[in-house]
């Protein structure tokens, strides 16, 4: 089973969370960054249906697969 964590950081005059490279909209507070980053991991191990999926890949390749609904990460929040 996959890891994922998101990062709660100071941005731009306030907080948000990261995953990778991606953040968030910023929030005021430590505290409403961490709440969204506890969200947005909950909805990561939530488990769904089966679904095609496509994607680019990092040598710029479009692929296509079959996303089993069960296969989810573990997810948490890091401050």
């Amino acid at each position: 089973m996959s890891q994922v964590s998101y990062e709660v950081i100071e941005h731009d005059g306030g907080w948000a969370y990261k995953m990778g490279s991606t953040i968030s909209e910023t929030y005021p507070t430590h505290e409403l960054a961490h709440a969204a980053a506890a969200r947005a991991a909950g909805e990561q191990r939530a488990p769904g249906e089966d679904q095609a999926i496509q994607y680019e890949d990092a040598a710029g390749k479009w692929r296509e697969e079959e996303a089993r609904g069960a296969d989810r990460p573990q997810a948490g929040v890091k401050d």
